[in-house]
């Protein structure tokens, strides 16, 4: 029944992954965040390829600024950007620990220090660092919390399916079959959701980044009539004035985070993941 199970998915991931790899070409998206879809469909199969339509595929041409204005589309970027980047990084240590036969606790260990290494000093601070300034050290101060508190929401929903599943599901540990990759997809999936909160906290807080639009100079939308949420923020233009770029600063009703408030979400953030971690170890035996 599972093999069954685990074979349409795999049919219909490549499906969407294929779909996603020749539609978003067209899409007036960001190369990060294209490739970014791309690294989601290929962890989530259709659901990955089902957001993607949703929240980031321009509709109508000209309608792409507009369409991707409204907060919940811009936290779908923000947590796809999230689970995208450090998702590389925890496969790599989960197919490392298996290799190894690392324990489950420092399995665990090693995929959050991946994951949010890649995440925060490739995908976050590299990618991103023209928001920045074009400083990468400075790139890599300002995305150090970000990355932080997302991370640890994703892990509190990914660290209790692979646990669980992994305990009851035969040779589930062999990267070399079908129900590692299975599990680790279902595992990101959920980290997916409960990140997701997360990142409307950091996006309304102007922490991170949602959706964005990039044009070549003679294909810009018409703001008059496709007014995009970022008008107070003139577009940058990349080297060479080849294209132009709407960055998404947020809304007018976003609220600096005073240290305060960042201490008491950072703790809140390691409680969610503590609870993910508590319910791995009554349940899963971790």
């Amino acid at each position: 029944m599972l093999s069954g199970v685990m074979l349409v998915w795999f049919l219909f991931t490549a499906l969407s992954l294929l779909f996603v790899v020749v539609d978003i070409r067209s899409t007036p998206a960001p190369p990060v965040l294209k490739w970014g879809f791309i690294l989601l469909t290929a962890y989530t199969g259709p659901v990955g390829a089902f957001l993607y339509v949703l929240g980031c595929r321009e509709p109508l041409p000209g309608l792409h600024e507009r369409y991707v204005a409204t907060r919940w589309r811009q936290v779908l970027g923000s947590t796809m950007h999230c689970v995208a980047g450090d998702g590389v990084g925890i496969l790599t240590g989960a197919v490392i620990a298996s290799l190894f036969y690392l324990t489950r606790s420092t399995d665990i260990a090693l995929e959050y220090v991946l994951g949010f290494g890649f995440g925060w000093s490739i995908f976050q601070a590299l990618f991103m660092r023209d928001m920045a300034g074009g400083s990468y050290g400075g790139a890599l101060y300002s995305a150090f919390f970000p990355e932080l508190l997302s991370m640890n929401c994703l892990m509190a929903g990914m660290v209790p399916v692979m646990t669980l599943a992994m305990a009851s599901t035969p040779a589930s540990r062999d990267p070399t079959g079908p129900s590692f990759w299975f599990i680790m997809s279902m595992a990101l999936l959920v980290g997916f959701i409960t990140a997701y909160p997360m990142n409307w906290w950091l996006v309304s807080r102007h922490m991170k980044h949602g959706m964005m639009t990039v044009r070549p100079p003679n294909k810009s939308a018409d703001h008059g009539s496709l007014k995009s949420m970022h008008d107070n923020h003139p577009p940058s233009e990349q080297s060479g004035g080849v294209q132009q770029e709407s960055k998404t600063p947020m809304d007018d009703d976003v609220k600096a985070v005073s240290n305060s408030m960042l201490t008491w979400m950072t703790i809140l953030s390691f409680v969610v993941f503590g609870s993910g971690l508590s319910i791995a170890i009554i349940f899963g035996g971790l």
